[in-house]
C-alpha cells in the first residue's frame, strides 16, 4: 500500500471511530518506521480521561496505545517574561 492510500485509510478509520473527539486538536502526526505513529493532541486538561479512553477503545487490532500527558508551558513562560520586563 503506498503512502497516499495509507493516509486515506487512516482518515477513513479516524472518521468512522470519531477520532479525534470533538474539541480536540491534532497538532501533529508522524509515522516513524520501526516505532509507530506519534500523534500530538491539544485539549483542556479536564478532558484527559475522556480522550485517553477514546484512543484506547479505537486502537487498531494488534496495535497498542500509549498515552503521555504533557503540559504546554510556552504561554506561561511568555507571561512570566512579560511580568519581569
Amino acid at each position: 500500500m503506498h503512502l497516499g492510500r495509507f493516509g486515506s485509510a487512516v482518515s477513513d478509520f479516524s472518521a468512522a471511530h470519531g477520532l479525534p473527539p470533538d474539541g480536540v486538536e491534532v497538532v501533529s502526526s508522524y509515522v516513524m518506521m520501526g516505532i509507530g505513529q506519534d500523534v500530538s493532541l491539544r485539549f483542556p486538561t479536564n478532558r484527559l480521561r475522556e480522550v485517553n479512553l477514546a484512543m484506547e477503545q479505537c486502537a487498531w487490532g494488534a496495535f497498542e496505545t500509549e498515552f503521555y500527558a504533557l503540559y504546554d508551558f510556552q504561554p506561561d513562560l511568555k507571561n512570566l517574561k512579560a511580568q519581569h520586563t
